[in-house]
């Protein structure tokens, strides 16, 4: 028995030994760490860069810290917070369009503080923060000392704040073994941006995201936040009426003579859009047909004038056309040189089928062509097809702020060397009105109709088709005893001819389709209604344009 009791407490020993380490750990589990996160790691910085944290998200692009202030790159400021920075890779300049003057700056060009503006190097533009901050409507916060350089860019808007109640340890993640951020003191105020049962994360004065306990925080409550700059505004030069424009198809100095004739069965009209100017090669130069007998007999009538100037030569890549500043300028400067000598009211830009690198040029362009229009009184419309996919790069919305007018072609949904069908179905064109007013109020938005439909020639050999003026169109059926039957969903009549090895087809369009669609732009409020074109329609086409 006196060997056994030594045995026996022996192994009570071990065992209260066992359960003290055992508890040891289990204890040690709750014990937060005093771990200092690596700020460089965690924001993913090194050198000169500078962390960017969009509305509290790390972007993959870096900013950069150089003369004793931050500098973004342009490329990321263009695609998140602000277009209308232009640069100028052509002429190595910085452009940007204000409502009523251009700003230019260079690789030379200082700011107040005596710093450059903006640096120009192998691996791209890179923006003084100041100068962003001057022309953009965001909130922007710079935290530039220490070894960790970032940058917050956030939105205006609602953001949840609390105060801090407790001091307390802000972590990478939620838990107390994760590495520390940094630390909040009592009575700060944190932004709250996402809240979990035991853990918030915030932003913290200091310029840091991460998690707190949400025992350290008082009940979030919505802040709202916006910003005190007033930025410049787009003023225009709208019409005091509903538009009811016609293009008028100018392709000699005769054709000129023709208007009177024209204006003859029309109704309602008080503009017309010559087809007068077209760009002619990569300088910046075009051909006009304008005649200042032609703009008084329209002034005669009460209709303005808006010379339209397009891009459909072949010897005209938009692209390089429009990417140097110069050759923009003296295009520009041609434009309201032809405004003042033919005492036009508008200018109509018609540029279709831009490649997707000619778009940031082509927007420019508007910008600046906007800046004499606006200063003189002179409507500047911009014509586009429907809103798809393949052309946003048009920038419909950024047109509904500089220009006055954003013209809808609602036509053309099938054209010649594609699929038969309609030229404008009536959903095609509700589609192109609801598309287009999600980016351009609805007091800039003219619907542009057609005067024309297409025969459709579908053979053994293939499918064809010629487009047909309304009367002509008319004529045809009638000449070829045509039935039409009235396709209610598509709002218009369609009719069949057959042939020996194939047949003809026709959606036609006329007074009645064009009555559904002007319904569309009556009941969208839209501006006006534009038609294409002069001399295609009859006189009962007539009868469905109009507001009244």
């Amino acid at each position: 028995m006196k060997k056994i009791m030594p045995v026996i407490a022996a192994l009570g020993l071990i065992a209260v030994c066992a359960l003290g380490f055992f508890g040891y750990r289990a204890a040690r589990k709750y014990i937060p760490t005093k771990e200092m996160a690596d700020l460089k790691s965690l924001y993913g910085v090194s050198g000169e860069d500078t962390a960017i944290l969009y509305n509290q998200e790390l972007q993959e692009a870096r900013g950069l810290y150089m003369n004793g202030q931050t500098y973004l790159p342009i490329s990321w400021v263009n695609e998140h917070i602000n277009k209308r920075f232009y640069w100028d890779g052509t002429e190595n300049m910085l452009v940007y369009a204000l409502p009523d003057q251009i700003v230019y700056a260079d690789g030379e060009t200082q700011g107040a503080n005596g710093k450059p503006l903006l640096l120009d190097r192998e691996d791209g533009v890179w923006l003084a923060l100041g100068l962003v901050n001057n022309y953009t409507d965001v909130e922007i916060l710079a935290f530039d000392s220490g070894d960790v350089k970032r940058v917050f860019v956030t939105d205006w808007g609602t953001r949840n704040m609390a105060a801090v109640k407790k001091s307390g340890k802000v972590r990478v993640r939620g838990g107390v073994k994760s590495p520390i951020v940094t630390e909040v003191e009592r009575d700060m105020q944190v932004a709250v941006l996402e809240s979990m049962e035991k853990w918030s994360k915030v932003q913290t004065p200091d310029g840091h995201l991460g998690y707190i306990q949400n025992k350290c925080l008082d009940t979030p409550e919505p802040q709202a936040f916006e910003g005190t700059a007033e930025l410049p505004e787009y003023y225009g030069t709208p019409m005091d009426e509903k538009v009811v424009m016609a293009w008028h198809q100018v392709t000699s100095r005769e054709g000129n003579a023709g208007l009177n004739k024209l204006l003859e069965k029309t109704r309602g009209v008080n503009v017309v859009s010559p087809t007068w100017f077209a760009l002619t090669d990569n300088e910046g130069n075009y051909s006009s047909l304008a005649d200042q007998d032609y703009v008084k007999a329209a002034h005669d009538k009460g209709i303005q004038v808006w010379a339209l100037l397009d891009n459909f030569s072949d010897d005209v890549q938009s692209e390089k056309l429009l990417a140097s500043t110069s050759t923009r300028k003296k295009l520009i400067d041609s434009l309201m040189e032809d405004v003042e000598k033919y005492d036009l009211d508008g200018l109509n830009m018609d540029f279709e089928g831009l490649k997707q690198e000619a778009g940031v040029h082509y927007v420019q362009f508007l910008r600046e062509l906007s800046i004499p229009c606006r200063q003189k009184g002179i409507v500047l419309s911009v014509d586009n097809t429907v809103p798809a996919e393949f052309n946003k790069f048009y920038d419909r919305k950024e047109q509904g702020i500089v220009a006055d007018y954003v013209v809808i072609m609602g036509y053309d949904e099938h054209y010649n060397g594609g699929a038969p069908g309609s030229v404008a179905s009536l959903g095609y064109v509700r589609d192109g009105i609801e598309n287009t007013l999600k980016l351009v109020p609805r007091e800039k938005v003219i619907l542009g109709v057609p005067f024309y439909t297409r025969v459709w020639t579908e053979t053994d050999e293939g499918v064809k088709s010629s487009a047909l003026g309304i009367e002509e169109a008319k004529a045809w059926i009638e000449a070829n005893q045509v039935d039409l039957y009235w396709q209610k969903e598509l709002g218009q009549y369609y009719g069949e001819l057959p042939l020996e090895n194939g047949i003809k087809m026709v959606w036609m369009e006329d007074e009645e389709s064009l009555k559904l669609k002007m319904n569309l732009a009556r009941e969208n409020d839209l501006a006006g209604v534009a038609c294409w074109k002069l001399g295609l329609e009859d006189e009962e086409a007539w009868t469905a344009i109009g507001w009244d």
